[in-house]
């Protein structure tokens, strides 16, 4: 089978559906995480299940068996705070046994509040301080290089925290080195902590800043799965430099009363929000029959 036969079976509606259906089980066991747990950041968590579900279920090249292989693609949730949705996709991936998501953040537990990736399989690379999983991302490859490796690297990071000048120097750093090998993804809801973007430190034009810094640059719907499997294959064939996916995406999606919300941001559901929450989400899963 080609390629292009390949792709063609891939982006059949049938698999298109099974990655939408895993993304709302994705949330859902998310939300019921930071409900349990006291603590978490819905918002964003629930921005970037797409593309973590897109990411696990059809692009990364891992071993659940062997979760150092060398030869596995790398992945760095740089906006550490949404490790929620992660864990999530990492026990669902089978590298932990899903129970132990009960008991995310307890002191003896391998689930800390950010990734950590001595202790929790799966976990490349640890995250929570912003800004620095392009430059991280960017030594991987160039370790992989030196070592004759081939695997890629894929970063997800958040708008907010590309206003720190550290993503930047990651930035120029990975097109120095035409590291094709690397797809940053950019999780654009539009909204941080205090407000919107626009309103904190406004980004656009915001491709063309990253065009600006040689990056290949996509732009998608970061809830359209089909969008991100093209764009995560159309990476493959860029070369001479890296990429960077431009996800537009809706903070707090699939719960309507946290959708655009920055209040969302950082804090949990009461036991009322928490129920009309989950309620809203189970009526998405069981519309997928």
């Amino acid at each position: 089978m080609d390629r292009t036969e390949r792709q063609y079976n891939l982006y059949k509606e049938e698999f298109i559906e099974s990655l939408e259906k895993i993304a709302v089980e994705l949330k859902i066991k998310a939300l019921e995480m930071i409900y349990k747990r006291g603590a978490g950041h819905p918002g964003g968590t629930m921005s970037a299940a797409e593309i973590i579900s897109s990411l696990y279920f059809y692009k990364l090249k891992l071993d659940v068996n062997n979760p150092r292989w060398e030869q596995r693609d790398r992945f760095i949730l740089s906006k550490g705070h949404a490790s929620a949705i992660l864990y999530a996709a990492l026990a669902k991936k089978g590298f932990f046994d899903i129970n132990d998501l009960d008991k995310w953040g307890e002191i003896s537990c391998h689930l800390q509040a950010h990734p950590d990736r001595k202790s929790t399989p799966g976990i490349d690379m640890s995250t929570g301080t912003l800004g620095h999983g392009l430059n991280i991302a960017s030594g991987m490859l160039l370790a992989a290089r030196l070592k004759g490796l081939n695997y890629r690297a894929y970063v997800l990071m958040g708008d907010g925290e590309i206003q720190g000048g550290i993503i930047w120097e990651g930035a120029m750093t990975a097109a120095k080195f035409k590291l094709d090998k690397l797809t940053a993804i950019l999780d654009y809801n539009g909204v941080q902590l205090d407000g919107t973007v626009d309103q904190i430190m406004p980004l656009e034009p915001i491709a063309d800043k990253w065009r600006s810094f040689n990056f290949e640059v996509l732009t998608v719907d970061g809830h359209n799965i089909r969008q991100l499997l093209e764009a995560y294959d159309e990476a493959e064939n860029i070369h001479s430099k890296p990429t960077i996916i431009i996800a537009r995406t809706i903070k707090g999606k699939g719960v309507s009363f946290m959708e655009n919300q920055n209040k969302w941001h950082g804090i949990v559901p009461d036991e009322k929000q928490f129920n009309n929450a989950i309620d809203e989400l189970k009526a998405k899963l069981n519309a997928f029959g």
